[in-house]
Order: C-alpha cells, then structure tokens, then sequence
C-alpha cells in the first residue's frame, strides 16, 4: 500500500536519485531539461509515492512551459523505483496528478514519451508542436484536461517566464 504526498524541497535530493537510477545518466541533457532550467516545478503536482515504511517508490513533476503561447504542463519525469516496477505506481502517480491539475485550472498536458504506454492515460501523438532538438516527433504527446483544450494551440514549446498561472484551456 502506497501513500500520494505533495513533493516538498526536503525531497528534492532523493527524488533526484531517484531519477538518476531510474534513467541514462545523460537524462539532464534531454532537450526538455533545457525547458526546465531556472523554472521551478508546479509544486501542487509534483507528488511522491511511499509505502508504509516511509520509503519512496515513485515520483512525478510537472513543469509549466508555453506553446505558441498557451500555458501547458509538461509531464515528467515520472519514474518507479526498480523494485516497485509493474505494480501499477507510475499510472497511480500519472491519473492522480492529472486529476489534481485538471481541478487545478490547467487545461493540457504535454509530453515527450512512448506514445504505446501512454495513450492508456488519453494522450495521443500531436502534430504541429515544436519541441527543441534533437526530439523525435511521434514521441510529442498531448492529453486534453478540458474538451477542446488543444485545438488550435499550435508553434514552439518555450520556457515558462513570470508566475506560474494556467490559463483554463483559454
């Protein structure tokens, strides 16, 4: 049995580690690390999963960033301890955090991840996005929290400037 807790800056050091077990140790040089330099995460997404020791399982965090000037959250990274893997954490921390940010006022998510394991969480591959190089362009995916929010969003995905505020699919 796990618990979901708001991620706090006490964390940050064993979520990076975390992070850096579960993933290439280059993963800081992955073009959505450059839309995250200098720009906090959304603090009231970002969750943390603990089983009843207290020992951290899972972690996710969102980030804001613009398209074409829409306020979007870009997932990631989301990852599960190796021990913790295939007992359904990662999709725990994904439609949980997801549901918080839709309550939240934010209207859409984006991603850069395989489009196979994710479309179990509604996101599908989006065209006209421009993620920064190198990206593959079938890994660009999309999740609307409200109706409609992506349509028309459309251009370059740019660092978040100023505070952070989601626009409600505006």
């Amino acid at each position: 049995m796990y618990s979901l807790s708001q991620e706090t800056p006490g964390d940050w050091w064993e979520v990076e580690a975390l992070y850096d077990l579960c993933f290439a140790p280059g993963r800081t040089a992955l073009s959505s690390y450059r839309l995250r330099e200098g720009v906090a995460p959304v603090t009231e997404l970002s969750r943390l999963a603990r089983d009843g020791d207290g020992s951290l399982g899972g972690a996710i965090r969102f980030w804001p960033v613009r398209v074409g000037g829409a306020a979007v959250l870009l997932l990631g990274p989301v990852a599960v301890h190796p021990t913790r893997q295939g007992e359904g954490l990662g999709g725990l921390l994904i439609r949980e955090s997801m549901a918080q940010a839709c309550g939240s006022g934010w209207a859409r998510v984006l991603l850069v991840g395989d489009a196979s394991y994710y479309a179990r969480f509604g996101f599908a591959r989006l065209d006209g996005i421009d993620m920064p190089g190198p990206t593959n362009p079938d890994r660009i995916l999309g999740h609307a929290l409200h109706s409609g929010a992506w349509d028309g969003v459309r251009g370059a995905v740019t660092r978040w400037c100023g505070p952070v505020q989601p626009d409600a699919g505006r």
